[in-house]
C-alpha cells in the first residue's frame, strides 16, 4: 500500500502539497480556539470568548457634595493710597519720617516754618477782643435806649468777620505741620529741609499697608455664585499663603472682556505683605455633587474627551464626560457622574460605550488600590 501511494505521488505531486496545506490549516485553527476561550488583559481583567462581553470589576460609588473652587490670577496693593499735598504756604523747616517708616494717624512727617503766622494770630485775636468789648458796651447802653439795633447788627457782623479771621490764621498755623492721614507708610517725600512749597503742591505719597487689597476679575458665569463677606485665599508670588473676605464685587462687568471684579481684603498689621506683586485668588463658588477617585480610572473617548466608564443595570458601559473639581494628593474630585454609579475600576482601558460587559464587585485589594489612589496597572 505504501509503495502504491509513493507511485501515486510521483505521478500526482500536487497532491503532497495539499496535504501538507491542509495539515497546517488545521493546526492554525486549534490555536485559535484554544486562545478564544479565555484572554488576560494586562490589567487582569478577563475577556469571554471572542466577540463575547468583556469581564470588568466595579466599584459602586456615592456622589458627596464637595465645594466648588474659582481660580484667577490677580495683584495685591494696598488699601488707601494718597498724594498729600501742601496746604499753607512755607519753606520746610523739620523732617519727621523717612521714606518706609510706619507712622500712626496724627504722627508728623515734615513741618514748614512759621513766617508771620504767629502774629496773625495775635492780630486776629486782638480784633475778636474789641468788637466783643464794643458788642458788650452797646448791649448796656441798649436798654437806655442810646444804641439801635442797626448799631448792635453791625457790630455783631464785625465780630463774628474777625472770629472767623482767628479760625483761618490758626488753621494755617496747624497746617505748617503735615501729618500722617491714617495709619500706614511713607511711601515717598517730594520735598527736603530748604524747599518752599505753596499751596496745592505734592508733598508726600502715604499708603495704608495696615491692609492690603487682592483684586482679581472673574468670568461672568461665576460672578453670581461668589458672595460679598466670603472667605477666600490667597497665594502671592512672593510665597505668602493669605486670607481674607470679599469686600467687594463689581455690579457691571467690564464691556471689552465680559468680567467682573473682585476685591478680597487682608489684614496686615505688621506690613509684612508686600503689596503691589502678584497673587493667585481662590473662590469658593458653592458646591456640587462630585465623586473621589484615583486619576487612573479616567480614560479618552473616541473624540479625546477625558471621562470615566461605568456600567449600567444592562450590563453595559456608559461613558460620562467629566469636570474635574478639586485635585490633590490622595486623588481627584469629578462631576458629571450619576449620583450613585457603577465605576470601572478594572479594564477600563479595553472597553467603550455601549459594550456588553460581565461586570464583578471589585476584590478587597483592587479596593484599597483605588481608595489609596494606587495605579491598578501597577500592581500586575
Amino acid at each position: 500500500m505504501i509503495q502504491s501511494i509513493k507511485q501515486l505521488i510521483a505521478r500526482q505531486p500536487w497532491l503532497l502539497a495539499m496535504a501538507a496545506f491542509a495539515i497546517v490549516a488545521l493546526w492554525m485553527a486549534s490555536g485559535l480556539l484554544d486562545s478564544s476561550v479565555e484572554l488576560k488583559t494586562e490589567s487582569g481583567a478577563t475577556l469571554g470568548a471572542a466577540g463575547g462581553p468583556v469581564a470588568v470589576q466595579v466599584a459602586k460609588q456615592q456622589a458627596t457634595p464637595v465645594a466648588r473652587f474659582v481660580s484667577v490670577y490677580g495683584y495685591s496693593a494696598p488699601a488707601r493710597e494718597v498724594n498729600m499735598g501742601a496746604e499753607t504756604n512755607g519753606r520746610v523747616e523739620k523732617i519727621y519720617a523717612r521714606r518706609g517708616q510706619q507712622l500712626k494717624a496724627g504722627e508728623p512727617i515734615l513741618k514748614l516754618d512759621l513766617r508771620d503766622r504767629q502774629a496773625k494770630i495775635m492780630q486776629a485775636q486782638a480784633s475778636v477782643n474789641e468788637h466783643l468789648a464794643r458788642h458788650n458796651a452797646q448791649m448796656k447802653l441798649k436798654e437806655d435806649g442810646y444804641v439801635s439795633e442797626t448799631q448792635i447788627a453791625e457790630t455783631v457782623a464785625k465780630l463774628e468777620s474777625a472770629r472767623a479771621d482767628l479760625k483761618i490764621a490758626e488753621l494755617d498755623l496747624d497746617n505748617m505741620t503735615i501729618r500722617a492721614p491714617f495709619d500706614g507708610v511713607l511711601q515717598e517725600r517730594e520735598v527736603e529741609i530748604g524747599d518752599f512749597v505753596r499751596t496745592g503742591d505734592q508733598i508726600a505719597n502715604f499708603v495704608d499697608n495696615t491692609k492690603i487689597i487682592i483684586t482679581g476679575t472673574i468670568a461672568e458665569q461665576e460672578a453670581s455664585n461668589i458672595e460679598q463677606g466670603a472667605t477666600a485665599s490667597a497665594k502671592l508670588v512672593t510665597g505668602e499663603n493669605v486670607t481674607g473676605v470679599i469686600r467687594y464685587i463689581s455690579p457691571v462687568a467690564k464691556r471689552e472682556t465680559r468680567t467682573f471684579t473682585v476685591e478680597m481684603e487682608v489684614p496686615n498689621p505688621d506690613g509684612s505683605l508686600p503689596a503691589g506683586v502678584t497673587a493667585e485668588l481662590v473662590l469658593r463658588t458653592g458646591e456640587i455633587m462630585a465623586h473621589k477617585m484615583s486619576p487612573a480610572l479616567l480614560s479618552l473617548d473616541a473624540d479625546g474627551e477625558l471621562g470615566v466608564n461605568t456600567v449600567d443595570e444592562f450590563d453595559r458601559v456608559e461613558f460620562h464626560k467629566i469636570e474635574i473639581v478639586q485635585s490633590g494628593n490622595d486623588g481627584i474630585w469629578v462631576s458629571g457622574l450619576p449620583t450613585v454609579a457603577q465605576v470601572v475600576v478594572v479594564g477600563q482601558g479595553y472597553v467603550s460605550q455601549g459594550q456588553q460587559v460581565l461586570p464583578s464587585a471589585v476584590s478587597a485589594d483592587t479596593a484599597l488600590a483605588v481608595e489609596g489612589n494606587i495605579d491598578t496597572e501597577q500592581m500586575k
